[in-house]
């Protein structure tokens, strides 16, 4: 298996501890002025999001994981499954709502998603960070409601919630990002 050293540690660089695979979210390199130097940590759990903190002696080499990506197209829910297809096989793999965490409030049909495998296992689903999306519920705007710059919440046709200006009305098309759930702006 391949291994990286502390000196290579990068935000966003993927290890495993414990056969868990972690991306490093925060690193620090310490030089004491007694002492070995050392590289403090906090690292994020691929599987569940957890995060750990941890230190490590600098120079130390652990364990690079098994990780691989899939392109992959949404076709359908059924019950608590969504349905994906391989766009390279073709093959069709069913994931649970706890595996697409968050995610599962965009899932939109023909959506491309990348999903992270460890050692074979489907463990993370990577969805594009802005999607136009329709409002399909909203309390109706009200004129005069431009200049104050509030918000109100609305339903997208995916079914998740984001809040949006309130002259905004339902059948709209909206650009959202959806790592922080917000709105962007109209869509073009």
């Amino acid at each position: 298996m391949a291994v990286i050293s502390t000196a290579e540690f990068r935000n966003g660089a993927k290890i495993e501890l414990d056969g868990e695979p972690y991306t490093v979210a925060e690193f620090q390199h310490v030089k004491p002025g007694k002492g070995g130097a050392f590289v403090r940590t906090k690292l994020k759990n691929l599987r569940d999001g957890r995060v750990l903190e941890r230190t490590f002696r600098a120079g130390e080499k652990v364990e690079v994981p098994d990780l691989t990506y899939a392109d992959m197209q949404f076709l359908y829910a059924q019950g608590d499954e969504y349905i994906f297809m391989d766009t390279s096989t073709y093959d069709q793999m069913p994931l649970t709502r706890e595996q697409l965490g968050q995610a599962v409030d965009f899932m939109q049909e023909s959506l491309e998603v990348k999903v992270l495998f460890h050692q074979g296992r489907p463990i993370d689903v990577e969805i594009p960070n802005f999607m136009e999306l329709e409002i399909v519920e909203t309390d109706p705007g009200v004129r005069g409601d431009t200049a104050t710059g509030g918000t109100k919440p609305a339903k997208l046709e995916t079914g998740a919630v984001v809040k949006v200006p309130l002259y905004m009305e339902v059948g709209e098309r909206i650009k959202v990002d959806t790592r922080t759930r917000t709105y962007v702006e109209r869509a073009k």
